[in-house]
């Protein structure tokens, strides 16, 4: 058992020990690609997504100096038809590149490190294997000698690209490195299959990946391991069940990423936490700094503050992510800062509408506490705005409200053209941001004999009351709440039972004004 060659199972054994949720099943699809030409698998997430888990379980599977027959018993795994045929039966090679950088006098010897030290084990272990020029032909010697050939896991393998972001020599002699095993007429005489995990995909340089044979399994386009990605919604309602937990709580702090294969994928580092600690909060502040977010929403791109405001206000926003090249410096519009923000978590993706958006609380939190002491004091005095708009519309203080949504209007995330109710009802999003704490809104809700503009519903825990909100364009804040009252949209809430204000918004062209009516409607429903 050495460091880097056949480690192990003992941090697949610590696992197992503590809170534990099965994943097994992945190793079903790995075996699957096993000596085929689909046998490179890169799987891109976010810090505390579960990838260090993965290569661990890995392994564990894989690794023929243990035997982990009792660590995979009952298991999903277990039932799989491939179980026992590769179960302990390969030399794996295990990377962990962010130790290699911590444990390196200098981040320009890492990939010198790296190769010397699997060498040398390699050699140890087979002390009969020629030793080549090369890591890469050395190995080749080793499989061509025992008739065997590696499992290699790599574990954050762009970590030595968010480590050294700007010294593009030394990305450049990893990435011929990673060449040299992955990108070689010797790779498929040498691996019987290669996973690496990281956050970023594959970096590209001009438009050719560097490692083109990989099979990219992305924030963007899990695929076939989108299950894997997180915890699905019944692994964390099993959880909430064992651990006496509100589930529609835990889902509304950590859910929110959703793919084509699995709709509802939950933080899962976030979703252990609250279980062990038995309470539910912000846990990404943990693992990363709010610092790291604001560095990239603090960028100069055309078009990028207007996007947050609008996520932070529990919108969509459509971008293009094609342009973005998998690195953290090239940045060239407000769609590659974003689709950044995808990789690192703090965005969703949904592919169907090619659109980012704010996923839950938790990190919305983060969005709140990066705007908020940022440079960019306009959005920090929005977030105060927001705050005093909530208040004043549960005074019922219609003059106040009336004032705070000019100021949304002028704050410049409006849209361009302020001609109709729909570019009034961006600007209520925009105002109500503070809202999305203690709300859940719902625009356009089916509601009597029509739709109400914008709904926002009180959380379980909050004591506040339902808001229901009708905007009108050029006409009056008095028609607006007649036709809540006429098109009978609080019958349709029947069964809420809590109190109601309706709030009816006017923009008159002319004046140029907002004007607001607050009515009370308590226990009516």
């Amino acid at each position: 058992m050495g460091n880097y060659l056949n480690i192990g199972n003992a941090g697949f054994t610590a696992a197992r020990k503590g809170t534990y949720v099965d994943k097994t099943g992945m190793i079903s699809f790995i075996n699957s690609t096993l000596g085929t030409a689909d046998k490179l698998t890169c799987v891109c997430r976010p810090r505390r997504f579960g990838k260090s888990f993965a290569a661990k379980m890995l392994c564990a599977y894989y690794d023929k100096s243990c035997d982990s027959r009792e660590l995979f018993e009952g298991l999903e795994i277990s039932r799989d038809t491939s179980f026992e045929k590769y179960l302990n039966k390969y030399n794996v090679i295990y990377l962990d590149v962010t130790l290699f950088i911590s444990c390196a006098s200098d981040v320009k010897d890492v990939v010198r490190n790296i190769k010397l030290a699997v060498m040398d084990e390699v050699t140890r272990d087979f002390p009969d294997v020629p030793k080549g020029a090369s890591l890469a032909e050395t190995m080749v010697n080793t499989v061509k000698t025992i008739g065997e050939k590696f499992i290699i896991i790599i574990d954050e393998w762009d970590a030595l690209f968010r480590e050294a972001k700007d010294d593009v020599k030394l990305q450049k002699e990893y990435l011929f490195f990673l060449r040299s095993l992955f990108k070689s007429s010797w790779t498929d005489m040498i691996f019987e299959a290669a996973y690496i995990t990281g956050i970023l995909p594959i970096k590209k340089y001009n438009t050719q990946s560097a490692m083109t044979d990989f099979r990219e399994y992305t924030m963007l386009a899990p695929r076939k391991l989108a299950e894997y990605v997180g915890f699905t919604e019944p692994e964390v309602r099993n959880l909430c069940a064992r651990h006496d937990m509100d589930f529609e709580e835990v889902r509304r702090w950590y859910d929110g990423y959703s793919f084509n294969r699995a709709k509802s994928i939950y933080s899962p580092n976030s979703v252990i936490e609250a279980v062990k600690n038995g309470e539910l909060g912000n846990y990404w502040t943990q693992s990363e700094t709010y610092e790291s977010l604001k560095v990239y929403i603090e960028m100069d791109e055309d078009g990028l503050k207007e996007a947050i405001v609008q996520m932070l206000g529990g919108a969509k926003v459509r971008i293009d992510t094609a342009t973005f090249q998998n690195d953290m410096t090239t940045m060239k519009s407000r769609d590659d800062v974003l689709t950044l923000l995808i990789h690192l978590g703090y965005l969703a993706y949904n592919a169907g509408e090619k659109s980012v958006y704010i996923p839950n609380e938790e990190i919305h939190e983060e969005f709140i506490r990066a705007v908020t002491t940022g440079r960019h004091t306009e959005l920090a005095k929005l977030i105060r705005s927001s705050d005093l708009l909530l208040e004043a519309t549960l005074n019922m203080d219609e003059e106040a409200v009336a004032a705070a949504i000019e100021e949304a209007h002028k704050a410049g995330t409006a849209p361009t053209f302020y001609n109709n109710e729909q570019a009034l009802r961006s600007v209520i999003r925009v105002a109500y941001i503070s809202c999305m704490e203690e709300y859940l809104k719902i625009d356009e809700l089916p509601s009597g004999h029509g739709y109400a503009d914008v709904v926002f519903f009180p959380r379980k825990t909050s004591s506040k009351p339902l808001l229901l909100v009708e905007l009108k364009w050029n006409k009056t804040e008095a028609g607006a709440i007649r036709q809540i009252k006429n098109k009978d949209y609080p019958q349709a809430l029947k069964g809420y039972g809590g109190d109601m204000l309706l709030v009816g918004i006017n923009y008159d062209v002319k004046s140029k004004k907002h004007t607001c009516r607050i009515e009370a409607l308590h226990d009516a429903i």
